[in-house]
């Protein structure tokens, strides 16, 4: 599948784009995970957007870039989400590693904290994200805190 990338602060999306990064997210986080929580949640509009769409330009998975001291002292990553037709076939790690190139280009060689579905705790080893010892329970989810510490 020929997949197209871009980053994006929320002042630079338009409206449709916003409401389709949201469609992707409540489609998964809401639906597939039976799940009833608060996305929106004030911090979209302080953020970058990684989009991703599809060859018909479709936003087909999304993931938010959150500056430091907006959910965590270090730079975050959160909201990362893939449609399921493209789950176990790379595009995940693929997200990842343009979340991490930006994060790179934007905020330099620094530390970034996410907070994980227990459950992806080793696709997210897989970036060097690793454990902080904190696991708790979100919206009846197990999760992880991870921090990813920069190689010198």
């Amino acid at each position: 599948m020929n997949l197209n990338f871009q980053c994006k602060h929320f002042n630079e999306l338009s409206v449709v784009e916003f409401h389709d990064i949201v469609a992707v997210r409540l489609k998964t986080f809401v639906v597939e995970q039976n799940c009833v929580y608060q996305d929106l949640d004030g911090k979209d509009k302080k953020c970058y957007h990684l989009i991703c769409r599809d060859g018909m330009g479709n936003i087909v998975a999304t993931a938010r870039i959150l500056p430091p001291g907006i959910s965590y002292g270090e730079v975050s990553i959160g909201r990362v989400v893939l449609q399921e037709e493209l789950r176990g076939n790379g595009q995940g790690h693929e997200l990842m590693n343009k979340c991490m190139a930006f994060c790179e280009k934007e905020f330099g060689r620094v530390p970034v904290r996410i907070s994980a579905q227990k459950h992806l705790e080793r696709f997210y080893n897989g970036h060097l994200f690793f454990s902080t010892g904190k696991d708790y329970e979100e919206d009846g989810i197990p999760h992880v805190e991870m921090l990813y510490t920069p190689l010198n």
